[in-house]
């Protein structure tokens, strides 16, 4: 299913508008029936990050459950630090690729598995998971709201009259984070997670909110 221009444009131009300059656009040359294409926007002053964000996941609606038919399209993105490498030579290294790669293989997961992703989701690297490269230990991503000054407006783009695009951002977690959030909720997740930090931005060597010690967990 190819993206059309104005779709794109669209993105682009919401993108640009409440996050900043565009960086450049990572486009998906050979594609399935989806083409996901990553719009990069470069850092700025007040967004010391780069922030990565998904184009065609929302050309086609996900399968909602009742109730939820406003959460029909979407699309993700991930901040990654300014010293991120992101060339299309640096890409072809799988420790500055992993993230691009996450990107698109979730934008079509929510198709390919008649499912939808949605705030407080979390989604386990293969199975049994496993880390995402190998300089992280993270095996899993949990969809959190982003960190954008406008974001009532940034999370909703209207794109037609009956479609709705929301935008969700990526946060790598830990498998015992995963496991934690099965059994206690995301509410108590996060609230782990941002004793620890509440930067949104993607960190190599986070503390793990979850891990077991002996004797003490």
């Amino acid at each position: 299913m190819a993206r059309s221009t104005e779709h794109f444009e669209k993105v682009y131009n919401h993108v640009e508008k409440y996050i900043g300059p565009i960086h450049g656009v990572f486009k998906e040359l050979v594609s399935d029936d989806l083409s996901i294409d990553i719009i990069i926007a470069a850092p700025t002053s007040s967004r010391n990050y780069y922030t990565l964000v998904t184009c065609g996941m929302s050309e086609k609606a996900m399968t909602v459950p009742e109730g939820a038919e406003e959460y029909h399209y979407a699309e993700i993105m991930i901040s990654l630090p300014s010293t991120w490498k992101i060339s299309e030579a640096d890409f072809k290294d799988d420790r500055n690729y992993w993230p691009v790669r996450e990107l698109k293989k979730l934008a079509r997961f929510p198709h390919e598995h008649n499912t939808w992703l949605h705030l407080g989701h979390t989604l386990a690297n293969e199975h049994p998971p496993k880390p995402y490269s190998s300089d992280v230990k993270y095996q899993g991503m949990l969809l959190a709201i982003p960190e954008v000054e406008q974001i009532r407006e940034f999370f909703n783009l209207q794109l037609e009259e009956d479609k709705v695009v929301h935008f969700f951002t990526l946060m790598p977690i830990y498998q015992e984070e995963m496991d934690y959030k099965l059994k206690h909720g995301v509410e108590a997740l996060l609230e782990k997670i941002y004793k620890i930090s509440t930067d949104k931005v993607v960190q190599l060597n986070r503390k793990n909110a979850c891990k077991k010690v002996f004797g003490l967990f």
